[in-house]
């Protein structure tokens, strides 16, 4: 009983703010996503990513094994993925970036900050800011077909990422006035993120919902037999493992449904998906972190 109370108040708090951006826009509020969003990966999710590296009071050390276990764990999973569509004969350029890549952001970072406090904190924005640059380069690529991967170097929250690993690198701080305007300018990140979680399903129109529930339930499971083994070879230490465990089993991002649809694939494929995985991780996260805990 304790468990299931432990569980439900780490998921309770997301559950519950996406429900209320998925009903703001049901019924019929207006909720500007492109202004949001630019407004949120601009400067609240950059502001984020800086000051939780800058603070963070864990040894560069065990944050460096983290960063290569991200790293081993999404190029295992790009090669399985690509393997399977193949033999599957599914468009690798609607279907692999959205199985490869999972929504750190919105849920992961939330769960991980509720599960496991500023420690857990501080390592799912290392993991997050690794699915980002990948997610900028090599996803970007993947779903237009081609362009360049220096598209990363324009995103803020790229250079937020190598700022805040050169300012815990070398044990620096800002000004404490510049430390809590952004320390500020990042608290909205979250629940940002979250209630634009809930809008963007409400506003989706799936479709191969069938197709997509199967690719869920095979990603899920992928997903976390390579971060467990990938966790276990590294030898983690304990709320490293988890985090890395939890964040590589998230649910497929909005962004790769936004991708899909601006690059000219096919975005209701990827919005079942989105849709699919996300109902799916209502019972799955749950189990997962009554594993991890």
């Amino acid at each position: 009983m304790g468990l299931l109370l432990t569980v439900l108040e780490i998921v309770a708090p997301v559950g519950l703010l996406g429900a209320i951006g998925f009903l703001w826009v049901r019924t019929g509020h207006e909720y500007r996503m492109e202004f949001i969003t630019r407004l949120s990966m601009t400067l609240s999710v950059p502001a984020l990513i800086f000051t939780a590296l800058m603070k963070t009071t864990i040894d560069p050390a065990a944050l460096t094994a983290l960063t290569l276990a991200a790293i081993a764990a999404y190029l295992v999973l790009a090669a399985v993925f690509w393997l399977l569509l193949r033999l599957g004969r599914l468009p690798q350029r609607t279907f692999l970036a959205p199985m490869i890549f999972g929504n750190t952001g919105n849920v992961g970072l939330p769960l991980a900050l509720f599960a496991f406090g500023e420690a857990g904190f501080a390592y799912a924005v290392v993991v997050f800011a690794v699915m980002a640059i990948f997610s900028f380069t090599a996803g970007v690529w993947l779903v237009s077909g081609g362009g360049t991967p220096l598209r990363a170097l324009k995103e803020p929250v790229t250079w937020a990422t190598l700022l805040g690993a050169l300012f815990l690198w070398q044990g620096w701080h800002t000004p404490d006035w510049l430390t809590n305007s952004l320390s500020l300018l990042g608290q909205i990140a979250i629940p940002v993120m979250l209630i634009t979680l809930g809008v963007a399903v409400a506003r989706l129109s799936a479709g191969h919902l069938g197709k997509a529930l199967f690719l869920s339930v095979l990603r899920a499971g992928i997903c976390a037999a390579v971060a467990v083994t990938v966790g276990l070879w590294l030898r983690l230490e304990p709320v490293a493992f988890a985090v890395l465990v939890l964040q590589i089993t998230t649910p497929v991002a909005v962004t790769s449904y936004m991708l899909a649809e601006k690059y000219g694939a096919d975005a209701d494929a990827v919005a079942g998906l989105v849709i699919a995985s996300t109902l799916l991780s209502v019972a799955s996260l749950p189990l997962t972190l009554a594993f991890l805990i």
